[in-house]
């Protein structure tokens, strides 16, 4: 196997992470809590969209596939991201709403694993936030048919022109277009620590009101 990667081999590149310890007595009593005190100090750091996140669906046959999108809310009841429903994203989560989402903060040595099943959220709360979105974010979600093939980026300039002509006004909110809330079922606090010896802390659901915590192995 070639492991070069131009000037440095990329298998020998190393660098230690120091992000300081992580305990179970320094969580915040539930989960959401937890990624509010994460994302806050990460945008405090100045970090590129903090609220990015990778998220990774199967189709029914298990096959998997990932892509950053950008979390829109949290909360006790999950997490929310907005997207076309047509999409290969939205696609999958129908055939399998089985998920795993992934918020990471390389420069603080931290990541947030979600895993859990993705659900529509309801159509007021997708058009609250659909008609607060920049216009040009309004039409681009109106003209595109995401995730299929195009000629060429031409094409959906044009589309997005001739929306842009035909709504001077208010953009519509297409009914193939809205937002998914990710329910979890455990998410994990991932902190760096030198020599690979790296805290995990989980919030696993126990039942419906009640989670534990647990450490992992790193």
């Amino acid at each position: 196997m070639n492991t070069s990667g131009g000037p440095e081999s990329v298998a020998a590149r190393r660098r230690e992470y120091d992000g300081g310890v992580l305990d179970v007595a320094d969580l915040a009593p539930s989960w959401h809590e937890q990624l509010g005190r994460w994302l806050a100090e990460a945008a405090a750091a100045e970090m590129f969209e903090p609220n990015a996140m990778v998220l990774s669906t199967a189709d029914a046959q298990g096959r998997p596939s990932s892509r950053t999108v950008l979390m829109r809310g949290f909360g006790p009841e999950g997490l929310t991201f907005f997207t076309n429903y047509g999409s290969r994203k939205g696609t999958e989560i129908e055939q399998n709403p089985n998920v795993s989402a992934l918020l990471s903060w390389l420069p603080l040595y931290r990541q947030v694993i979600v895993c859990g099943r993705a659900a529509k959220v309801d159509h007021a709360e997708s058009a609250a936030y659909f008609h607060g979105r920049p216009r040009g974010s309004q039409l681009a979600s109106f003209v595109s048919p995401q995730s299929t093939v195009l000629p060429d980026r031409g094409t959906l300039a044009a589309m997005w022109a001739q929306a842009d002509a035909e709504h001077p006004g208010d953009v519509p909110m297409r009914d193939n277009w809205g937002g998914y809330r990710v329910v979890p079922e455990t998410v994990e606090f991932w902190q760096g620590q030198p020599m690979r010896m790296h805290d995990r802390l989980r919030f696993r659901r126990a039942d419906t009101d009640r989670w534990v915590v647990e450490r992992l192995a790193p």
